[in-house]
């Protein structure tokens, strides 16, 4: 298949302007989907391919990008998604991005925070994602508590089950997934979330303001949100500072951060091996001793 040629049949039919892609580079950073970047010389454009059975992935990605675009964050525009019978694409706008300063993190923080407050009458969303590539069930649900047992961390140990790592590990999960209610001595409200925000998945364009990209949405508690920009670091303290003086967190943060971040650790595991199931031992324990 000559994938310049069907991607530049379907920039063309979207944008309705013709585009002939006699370029490519291809990108990293990416363990899911291959990346790319095309050009005719004049327009670019930030590319995704992966098998064409995974279409739905780029779909919902797709509708996640869209949905983000309420906030005030820079996201990438949706040009086109599609499939053939040897590929599925999505293809975006192409943003300039780079590092940001102390500033534009302080910025970024103050940003998410705002994001955070746009909500939703129950937790969920209208339509199923993907964590990474692992099915991320978004069906509304009134209660978080529900939610994230079924939802979130229950679906993670059952697949964790299925993929048969230690009795151990599957024993004390379940345990604290019948337990973690007790974690939410907050009353969160549904905030739109990225879902998988991490120092790789925020950058800023050339006017220094933050933008972000490859979410996993849905409306849920926002300190889900945000653990996991502390989960693998690179945000630096002016981002929480930030984020904190605009939409101050509720008392017990720190303890439901691990509980969120065990999730992702989880998710990991599943997805790249038993190098993550030692942590994921340790943070069940751990959790548990607090019950």
């Amino acid at each position: 298949m000559d994938i310049l040629n069907t991607l530049s049949r379907a920039i063309s039919e979207a944008t309705g302007r013709t585009f002939n892609a006699d370029r490519n580079q291809h990108t990293g950073g990416g363990s899911i989907n291959q990346a790319m970047k095309i050009s005719d010389g004049h327009t670019s454009y930030f590319v995704k391919l992966n098998r064409p059975e995974l279409f739905s992935m780029f779909e919902a990605e797709s509708a996640g990008l869209q949905e983000l675009a309420q906030s005030e964050f820079v996201i990438p525009e949706v040009i086109c998604a599609g499939k053939n019978s040897q590929a599925a694409w999505l293809v975006l706008q192409n943003l300039k991005l780079g590092g940001g300063s102390p500033q534009s993190f302080s910025n970024a923080g103050e940003t998410f925070a705002h994001m955070h407050q746009i909500r939703a009458v129950r937790f969920g969303w209208s339509m199923d994602n993907t964590i990474g590539s692992t099915p991320q069930i978004n069906d509304w649900t009134t209660e978080w508590s529900e939610f994230w047992k079924k939802y979130r961390f229950g679906y993670q140990i059952n697949l964790a089950e299925k993929n048969g790592y230690s009795r151990q590990l599957i024993d004390k999960a379940s345990r604290l997934t019948e337990e973690c209610q007790q974690f939410f001595t907050h009353n969160p409200f549904p905030s739109l979330m990225h879902g998988d925000l991490w120092s790789g998945n925020l950058s800023f364009d050339e006017k220094g303001r933050p933008a972000i990209y490859d979410p996993a949405v849905y409306y849920g508690d926002r300190e889900a949100d945000l653990a996991m920009t502390e989960l693998f670091g690179g945000f630096n303290r002016s981002f929480y500072d930030a984020y904190n003086q605009t939409f101050p967190l509720d008392t017990g943060y720190p303890l439901r951060k691990r509980l969120y971040n065990l999730y992702h650790i989880l998710n990991h595991m599943n997805l790249f091996g038993g190098g993550y199931e030692h942590q994921a031992l340790s943070m069940t324990e751990s959790l548990l001793a607090e019950l």
